[in-house]
């Protein structure tokens, strides 16, 4: 198959139009794995591991059958029957119009590849071992992936009020000062996440379970679209890839990787967001759960979590930051001490006239974008409030 895309003038443009200064067989063949593996195909990321992309496809897809390397290959004998069995369902999936739809779909959106050659590619999501992706498309602004820190929060779709409000609470206070959130994009506590730290001029990542062309759920349209232009939506599946079942699975443990500590807010018994804290766990990342009511449903795996999974109990963003090592900066009596920019906008502010950006901008000595982001925490917190004429101190904080 990868003597066959190389030689066919559709497939080297589009992946020369895709990446430009990549190399054009480690393009084609990466694209190539993403198309007919599904993500976290261990038996692929074995082959490619010993043989590299470029070979393992020729390998995979050989007509020949029998053994796929050499009797001197110190590959155990399982792996080579694991690779006899991926054949028959690598194969179907073998079109060389797929992956010329793939690269084509990609440039017509905008979309960017990522590859684990490349100096961009964020190496944590390579502790996943085999099972780590072998590619990674990219809306949006791939640096984001290896920007640090990154908090990976997750939690029920199904959400409550409460854990809304701490999921708010805890990526605008995450990303206001720099860190990344790192999500999912699905409804309730994904959702949420990602909103608060764009509220405060934050930094966010959204893995999907399929094509980042693709907004699912269709409701978050506009979210996805947001997340494209100021973040970045992710995915290891190819432009117009379904998300499915499986898929929704098989990225949680992306989620995990990338993250320097992952959140669980609010979870059910058997909550998906459980199958992220396992992940996270198994990669030994620190692992965080938020407490909830313990007649609530909605926090029974929160508490499972704490109980089973030796997560710590997280209620706020300092709590999270120690979990990666970084220190609270509370006060001897336990009360944390406000940030300089916070203090500076609040003496700015005023609960009797409404201020513009720009004059609180002077005020108080903080560029613009600084402004914006404190504002909007600040607007989270219910400390400040946006009118007609400008913003006003709601006379609390």
């Amino acid at each position: 198959m990868i003597d066959l895309l190389l030689r066919d003038a559709a497939v080297r443009q589009a992946a020369r139009s895709l990446r430009p200064r990549g190399d054009l067989e480690h393009t084609v063949a990466r694209t190539a794995w993403s198309v007919i593996a599904e993500p976290g195909d261990g038996a692929a990321g074995a082959l490619i591991r010993e043989l590299g992309p470029v070979e393992a496809l020729r390998v995979a897809l050989s007509p020949e059958d029998g053994t796929l390397l050499s009797p001197a290959s110190s590959v155990a004998p399982h792996m080579r029957r694991a690779w006899a069995e991926a054949r028959q369902r690598w194969r179907p999936r073998a079109h060389e119009e797929a992956v010329e739809r793939a690269l084509r779909s990609a440039a017509q959106v905008g979309a960017t590849l990522l590859l684990p050659e490349d100096e961009e590619w964020p190496r944590r999501v390579d502790h996943l071992g085999y099972h780590a992706p072998q590619a990674l498309w990219v809306r949006g602004d791939a640096g984001l992936l290896q920007r640090g820190p990154r908090a990976s929060i997750v939690g029920a779709r199904a959400s409550s009020a409460y854990g809304e409000q701490v999921a708010a609470d805890l990526a605008g206070d995450l990303a206001a000062p720099g860190a990344v959130i790192v999500s999912g994009g699905a409804y309730g506590i994904d959702g949420v996440a990602h909103r608060a730290a764009l509220a405060v001029g934050g930094a966010t990542v959204a893995l999907l379970a399929g094509g980042v062309d693709r907004a699912y759920p269709a409701g978050h349209h506009q979210l996805l679209a947001r997340i494209a232009r100021d973040g970045a939506v992710v995915s290891e599946l190819p432009c117009g890839s379904a998300p499915t079942k499986w898929r929704f699975l098989a990225r949680n443990r992306v989620i995990a990787a990338l993250g320097d500590a992952t959140v669980v807010v609010e979870a059910g018994w058997r909550s998906g967001s459980l199958n992220t804290a396992g992940h996270a766990a198994e990669l030994g990342r620190p692992l965080g759960a938020v407490p909830g009511p313990v007649t609530s449903p909605a926090s029974a795996g929160c508490h499972r979590l704490l109980r089973e999974y030796d997560a710590r109990c997280v209620t706020t963003a300092a709590e999270v930051r120690e979990l990666w090592g970084e220190t609270s900066g509370e006060r001897p009596n336990g009360e944390k001490a406000p940030h300089p920019d916070r203090t500076r906008l609040l003496d700015a502010l005023s609960s009797r006239t409404a201020v513009t950006e720009e004059e609180l901008a002077r005020r108080s000595g903080l560029d613009p974008d600084r402004v914006r982001a404190q504002l909007g925490l600040l607007e989270l917190e219910g400390i400040a409030h946006r009118t007609d004429r400008g913003w006003r101190s709601s006379g609390a904080g």
